[in-house]
C-alpha cells in the first residue's frame, strides 16, 4: 500500500525539523509540493534545501502541483471548501501517477500540520479515491517560534490563550491573551491602544522580523514594515500574540 508521511518542518530555521522528521525525509521517494506561483517559488525552495541537508542519499524526486485558485469573493467557508475539494482531486491524480502501489511519498508541513493547516483534511478525502496510509510527524509552530524568539511564556499565570485568526478577531474581539494568524488585514489595529503585541514575520529565516510593544505604540509601524515586506518578498507569513 501506498504510505505518505505529512512531515511538520518548523516554522524556518532548518534547525527546527526533528530527528523523527528526519528519519520520514529518508524514507521517502516522492516529495509533493504545491507551487503557489512565483512569488512563493522560495517556500518551495526552501523544502529543497531541507531535504539537501537532511537526506543521506538522495534518491528522491519533487513533484510540484500548481495550487488550484480559491474564490476571493462569496462564502469563505463555501470557497474553502471548493478549494480543498480541487486540491483533493489534484493530489489524488498525482500519488497515482507518481508513486507507485508501494511507494512512499511526502507532504513538507509549514510548522506543524495540525495548525491551520489543510494537508490533513485534504489527505482524508484523497484516501476515499486512492488506497494509501499516513502518518504525521509533528513539527515547531510559528506559536513556539514566536514566544521563543520574544522570549516569552505563551499564557499569562494559570490563565487560558485563544489560537484564532484575523477575520475571527475583528468580529469578536479580545478578551485576555490571543495568538493571532492568517491576517491579512493587520487586525489588531482594532484593538485598545494599549494592548500589548509581540509580532513576528519569517520566523526562523534570514528574513525574520520581530516587533513587541503596544497597539498604541507600535501598531502602525507593524502595518507599514508588514506592507513593505510583503512588497520586497511577494508574499508574507507572519504571526502575534495579544494580551488586553
Amino acid at each position: 500500500m501506498r504510505t505518505i508521511h505529512v512531515i511538520g518542518i518548523g516554522a524556518g530555521d532548518p534547525d527546527y525539523v526533528t530527528s523523527q522528521a528526519i528519519r520520514a525525509l529518508n524514507d521517502t521517494e516522492v516529495f509533493f509540493a504545491m507551487d503557489k506561483g512565483e512569488a512563493k517559488s522560495d517556500l518551495v525552495a526552501l523544502r529543497r534545501d531541507i531535504c539537501r541537508r537532511f537526506v543521506d542519499e538522495p534518491r528522491y524526486r519533487f513533484v510540484e502541483l500548481p495550487d488550484p485558485k480559491r474564490a476571493a469573493e462569496g462564502d469563505y467557508t463555501q470557497a474553502v471548501a471548493d478549494w480543498h475539494l480541487a486540491r483533493a482531486q489534484l493530489w489524488a491524480r498525482a500519488i497515482e501517477d507518481e508513486l507507485g502501489p508501494d511507494g512512499v511519498g511526502a507532504f513538507l508541513a509549514w510548522g506543524d500540520p495540525s495548525l491551520y493547516d489543510s494537508t490533513l483534511r485534504i489527505l482524508d478525502e484523497v484516501a476515499h479515491h486512492v488506497e494509501l496510509e499516513y502518518d504525521v510527524i509533528p513539527g515547531i509552530t510559528a506559536v513556539q517560534a514566536l514566544t521563543a524568539r520574544h522570549r516569552i511564556p505563551l499564557n499569562d499565570v494559570g490563565e487560558p490563550v485563544l489560537i484564532t485568526t484575523g477575520r475571527q478577531l475583528r468580529s469578536s474581539g479580545l478578551a485576555g491573551s490571543a495568538v493571532v494568524m492568517l491576517d491579512g488585514d493587520c487586525s489588531f489595529l482594532t484593538c485598545p491602544s494599549e494592548t500589548r503585541i509581540w509580532w513576528g514575520a519569517y520566523l526562523g529565516t534570514a528574513d525574520e522580523l520581530l516587533i513587541a510593544g503596544t497597539v498604541g505604540e507600535v501598531g502602525e509601524r507593524i502595518a507599514a514594515l508588514r506592507a513593505d515586506a510583503r512588497k520586497r518578498h511577494g508574499w508574507i507569513m507572519d504571526t502575534y500574540l495579544l494580551r488586553a
